[in-house]
């Protein structure tokens, strides 16, 4: 039986980290949800660091752009540079305009990009494929 993948949310808008999370569960994802404020915290859950020293590897991250510490797009360099994580699915959230910062994510490989406020209508769809 596959077991169900475990989804990292890097978000420092708790406003925004719930609601996504309401989404996902309204959106019958049920999938378990591990909430991270910072780029910082992201890398030290993904590579076991710290307080994360038992963390599962997620199966899919959701990564805000904007954060403190060490932003989305560092984020995700390393992911997509790390052999563990390379093939993991990244969908990269941003409330800023859209078609600057998507010419400098498309180059290092996510999955894909949405603006915060259209997450309640598509992320579950997407998940779902």
């Amino acid at each position: 039986m596959d077991q169900a993948i475990e989804i990292l949310l890097v978000e420092d808008n708790p406003d925004h980290a719930t609601l996504t999370r309401r989404v996902l569960e309204n959106g019958n994802i049920l999938n378990k949800v591990h909430w991270v404020k910072d780029g910082q915290e992201a890398l030290d859950f993904m590579f076991h660091e710290g307080a994360y020293k038992d963390a599962p590897c997620p199966g899919l991250i959701l990564l805000d752009i904007k954060l403190p510490k060490v932003n989305g797009l560092e984020v995700l360099k390393k992911v997509k540079e790390t052999e563990a994580y390379h093939k993991v699915p990244v969908i990269m959230l941003t409330t800023s305009d859209r078609g600057k910062r998507f010419n400098r994510v498309t180059i290092t490989g996510p999955t894909a990009l949405s603006s915060n406020p259209s997450i309640s209508r598509n992320l579950p769809k997407r998940l779902n494929r």
